[in-house]
């Protein structure tokens, strides 16, 4: 029992120095189960040798009639140790993705708000293992296939996981050891025996029969993990290294993700997504590479991707943030009274600044901004003929389905002005006259 005390102290320990500062905060997120109980025990036993402050969170997720109570076990062990606790209410929320993964997602949103150096989580072996099984059993990219890594960014905080290398097992008999058993020293959650729940399933039903036939089940399957994590860094240096001659400011260069095999091209655009922040499924990335490369040159495509749509304008492949149907701000016709910046909302903001012989003749308060309706037009200098606002939109390189959010300034039912576009010459100031110089900041359509 000694051996496997001073194995875990061992293992935290070495982990901490991988990656912690004297003077780091550190916050354990405590359930209040086993896990987490035996990790804030270890911490707590650990934060004045390693020169790190302890504080503890706890998500009262609401779900079970026992939250309550769980709260305040939560609470007594933690006055005990000395260790601060946030006690968080959370709504949970199931939208289609079911409620493990509503409840992971209220978590992670206290999570990324918390002040602290280090989130510590105490997710160990088998969960590793379980995680593999799961994304596996879901179709999961190589990265999903990664599972859980020792570290990673988490909005302004680092997540840790020191107990990674360590059983479900030497866990249990670590508290055994020490006394804590089940009631007095953590608690147990009566929704861990609903094998209704995926993971349940998998923790109660399927591993143990693995690890029957399989003894080091757990341990093959966390091992795949960490190879999974390099092969997915490997994917991802390939794919900088072809994206350097195809990915700019405009998009993705369709000739350059021509000329590559299939799957690299695939990868390719894999990594074009992700680096936008756009969810990627894998049958929508076979299908955007077979749309990019083989629909006529008259095609409208769009692939959709969550909050994107990934479509083709000329030789590029280009990211477009799709908007909410029942955002109509974009849409309203707005009056300008002199204001610097005219908000639109969706639409973005036209800014104004006065000026003395240039830019356009306009009265405050007579000036309206509309979307485009179709049929405009507008004269580009003096003396030329009236073009279609369509026509020079089109000249200027702007893809169709960003046409109908540009802004257009009228003085009553003349046009006088078009984002992208400029003046109707008709409508510029003559010398000492006063004008206004107009411009156009679109709200951020593509992913960033």
């Amino acid at each position: 029992m000694t051996e496997i005390r001073d194995a875990l102290t061992t293992q935290v320990t070495a982990c901490l120095k991988r990656h912690i500062q004297p003077g780091n905060r550190l916050t354990v997120g405590y359930s209040g189960g086993l896990d987490s109980s035996v990790l804030l025990h270890l911490l707590a036993g650990l934060r004045k040798s390693a020169d790190f402050s302890l504080a503890a969170v706890h998500i009262h997720h609401g779900l079970s009639p026992q939250a309550d109570v769980w709260a305040q076990h939560c609470a007594q062990v933690c006055g005990e140790l000395d260790v601060p606790l946030e006690i968080h209410r959370v709504e949970v929320r199931p939208a289609g993705e079911g409620i493990e993964a509503a409840a992971r997602a209220a978590r992670y949103r206290v999570f990324a708000r918390l002040d602290t150096d280090f989130l510590v989580l105490a997710h160990h072996r088998d969960d590793q293992a379980e995680t593999v099984l799961l994304q596996l059993l879901r179709g999961a990219s190589l990265k999903g296939l990664a599972a859980m890594p020792e570290v990673r960014p988490l909005a302004g905080v680092a997540l840790l996981r020191p107990l990674l290398e360590a059983t479900r097992a030497e866990i249990l008999a670590w508290a055994s050891e020490r006394g804590m058993g089940c009631g007095a020293g953590w608690i147990e959650d009566e929704s861990n025996a609903d094998v209704r729940l995926a993971r349940n399933a998998l923790r109660q039903e399927v591993l143990p029969r693995l690890s029957d036939r399989f003894p080091d089940a757990s341990k093959a399957l966390a091992q795949a993990a960490g190879q999974f994590a390099e092969a997915a860094l490997l994917l991802d240096a390939l794919a900088d290294l072809d994206g350097r001659a195809a990915i700019s400011g405009d998009g993705l260069a369709l000739p350059v993700l021509n000329a590559l095999p299939e799957p690299r091209a695939r990868n390719l655009l894999r990594r074009f997504l992700e680096q936008s922040g756009v969810e990627i499924h894998q049958e929508s990335l076979r299908e955007a590479l077979r749309q990019l490369l083989t629909a006529r040159q008259d095609a409208q495509v769009r692939v959709d991707f969550g909050a994107f749509s990934l479509r083709r304008h000329r030789q590029w492949a280009v990211l477009d943030r799709v908007q909410v149907a029942s955002d109509s701000s974009g849409a309203e016709i707005r009056l300008w009274r002199g204001e610097d910046c005219l908000d639109l909302g969706a639409a973005g903001c036209v800014s104004f600044q006065s000026v003395t012989g240039a830019g356009v003749s306009l009265t405050p308060g007579e000036v309206t901004i509309r979307p485009r309706s179709g049929g405009e037009r507008l004269r580009p200098g003096p003396g030329r003929p009236r073009r279609t606002l369509k026509n020079l939109l089109r000249e200027a390189g702007i893809p169709a389905w960003q046409r109908g959010s540009l802004p257009l300034l009228y003085v009553g039912e003349a046009l006088v002005w078009a984002a992208i576009v400029g003046a109707d010459s008709d409508f510029l100031a003559k010398p000492g006259e006063p004008g206004w110089l107009i411009s156009w900041q679109a709200r951020m359509n593509r992913a960033a």
